[in-house]
């Protein structure tokens, strides 16, 4: 059995082995959902404004995480980003991610003060299930695909995931506010996967892989676009990715990560994302 590398975190895009870049292994799905999930990494900054704002008067210490997690995530993004650009020369971040930007800008980034899920504590739990979402996401690419770079940079980008998780329990559980009830984390962590169905993924897929000459002809259409991001993205998983999604979710929510609630939510995940991706 074939053990994958560890990274440490701080890596450069210099680290990165571009030399091995194999385009004989460049598969379109793969290169598709790569170029939307560049986008999403991408918009790091404006997440980072947000949970700056919610954690306005916790300390320098707690700000400085953030920075160091959003100048990673928009790493991650730059990565993916210049992957997508020497396999397609036709993709070019910065344009792709401009027009992104322009149809996508939730309210929440730009109005209010306080955590749209109700508390600081409800924000982390978010959060862990985002990082529990992508930190699955780059093992399923980096066990899928033969192409030697993207599968070092979903290694780098899954370890990166990881860590961001860990930062964000801990972050969770160093908070002075009361602790919410079980059942109120649950709703928070379902209301966050729910979300996976909003615009981001759908738009991002959109301004990733229909060129911007073909916006007439093409426009946009967030049903179609959200099938499509399923396609070319879900159908790498295994049940293995699925199963540690779902034990940190339901760790962070206060569960037994290897309970019957564990086991049920697993099962309907992959029942899910089968349908979506079918």
């Amino acid at each position: 059995m074939t053990v994958a590398p560890v990274y440490k975190q701080g890596w450069t895009m210099d680290d990165i082995h571009w030399s091995l870049f194999d385009p004989a292994k460049v598969e379109p799905a793969m290169l598709a959902a790569v170029k939307a999930a560049a986008l999403v990494e991408y918009n790091a900054p404006d997440y980072v404004t947000y949970l700056k704002r919610v954690f306005a008067d916790t300390g320098s210490p707690t700000i400085a995480a953030i920075e160091q997690w959003g100048r990673e995530e928009a790493q991650h993004g730059r990565a993916l980003g210049r992957w997508a650009e020497i396999a397609d020369p036709s993709f070019k971040l910065e344009e792709a991610f401009a027009r992104f930007r322009k149809g996508y800008t939730p309210a929440h980034f730009t109005e209010g003060e306080g955590s749209v899920r109700g508390s600081r504590r409800g924000e982390m739990i978010a959060r862990c299930v985002v990082e529990s979402g992508t930190s699955s996401y780059y093992s399923a690419i980096r066990d899928a695909t033969d192409e030697p770079v993207l599968k070092e940079i979903a290694g780098r980008i899954a370890a990166d995931e990881y860590r961001h998780y860990k930062l964000f329990y801990d972050t969770l559980h160093a908070q002075a506010e009361p602790d919410i009830s079980l059942w109120r984390k649950i709703w928070i962590a379902l209301g966050r996967v729910r979300e996976s169905d909003d615009d981001e993924l759908a738009f991002s897929f959109y301004c990733a892989n229909v060129p911007p000459e073909k916006e007439a002809i093409t426009p946009y259409d967030r049903k179609k676009y959200s099938k499509l991001a399923g396609q070319a993205s879900l159908t790498i998983y295994h049940p293995k990715h699925i199963q540690k999604l779902v034990q940190m979710v339901i760790k962070v929510v206060g569960a037994n990560p290897h309970g019957w609630l564990a086991n049920i939510a697993s099962a309907l995940l992959w029942r899910r994302l089968s349908a979506k991706s079918a």
